[in-house]
């Protein structure tokens, strides 16, 4: 298991990726990692684009978290949360992608699908995103592009 780099994670989703989060908010808890679940609390039918603004406005507010989204296929959670400044929302449903969307991109939050993952390779995803820095030079230029 490689060892998360971040200290906090912020966790949001919508009822279809609520079982998902609620078993990786657990995973998280058992590393010590300091967790901010910000819904859905149920299965209850919600609009996913609420949860993932929710978290993109709490990432922008305190800069050094990261976070995870998680809806059905992890999409729709994607879409929404990129249209705030500052937020690189990735859709990673396995490692590689998991490692180029932090090495090469800065993600800062990991969207996953929980309709297209099983509980062990998103753990796996989860360790990756964590605990990859992003690599800086000649992508750092391409992120400041995004931002305009």
């Amino acid at each position: 298991m490689s060892r998360l780099s971040t200290k906090s994670i912020a966790l949001a989703s919508d009822h279809a990726g609520f079982i998902l989060k609620e078993k990786i908010l657990f995973y998280l808890k058992k590393l010590k990692i300091k967790t901010f679940d910000l819904g859905t609390f149920s299965e209850d039918r919600v609009d996913y684009p609420d949860n993932a603004k929710k978290l993109a406005l709490f990432l922008k507010k305190k800069k050094s978290l990261t976070g995870i989204l998680i809806c059905g296929s992890g999409i729709g959670v994607s879409i929404a949360a990129n249209r705030f400044k500052g937020i690189r929302a990735a859709i990673c449903n396995d490692k590689k992608s998991a490692f180029l969307a932090r090495k090469h991109n800065n993600a800062n939050i990991l969207c996953m699908g929980a309709r297209l993952i099983n509980l062990k390779n998103a753990q796996k995803v989860v360790n990756i995103f964590m605990g990859t820095s992003f690599e800086g030079g000649r992508h750092l230029k391409r992120i400041k592009k995004l931002d305009i």
